[in-house]
């Protein structure tokens, strides 16, 4: 059988990006990450934890560059009533300022080693719709990223090792 000279041209365009396409799409970053620190940075340059001594937290970012972060402080305080709607201020405080949830998508530079978060929802409504670049490094199965300064100065940085 014979094609026309236009045919072949075609079909190896689309052989090639049926190949290409896939890898070039696909977040580096993709997979299943757990919590291993969530520590802050000072002014004065000491380090510290910032979600506890113990802090859980998962991250998992898909093929597509979708992601869905969670921090906790695991010493976070039980509401003493049992009802979370009549919490004491100080429950209510500790609880908002130990959890950072938020879910939306992710770009990943991994020339400059820098990612890109763009909430769709957020624990801290402030970040809703506004991307967040942030430097990271990734030494074997461990990922590490600073976030933008706080207000006070201070620079969060979480560190994630990738489930298998």
């Amino acid at each position: 059988m014979s094609y026309p000279k236009a045919v072949l041209p075609a079909v190896a365009c689309l052989a090639f990006l049926s190949f290409a396409l896939p890898a070039a799409a696909a977040s580096p970053l993709a997979g299943t990450w757990t919590l291993v620190a969530a520590d802050v940075i000072r002014p004065d340059g000491t380090r510290a934890h910032d979600y506890g001594e113990a802090p859980k937290g998962m991250l998992i970012i898909d093929m597509q560059g979708h992601y869905s972060l969670q921090i906790y402080d695991s010493s976070r305080p039980k509401y003493a009533s049992g009802d979370r709607s009549k919490g004491t201020a100080d429950e209510y405080k500790a609880n908002v300022l130990g959890v950072s949830a938020h879910f939306g998508t992710i770009e990943v530079d991994t020339m400059a080693h820098t990612l890109t978060l763009t909430s769709e929802a957020a624990s801290f409504p402030n970040w809703e719709g506004r991307p967040q670049k942030r430097i990271y490094e990734m030494k074997g199965d461990e990922l590490s990223y600073r976030v933008e300064p706080r207000p006070d100065g201070s620079v969060p940085i979480s560190v994630w090792r990738q489930l298998k």
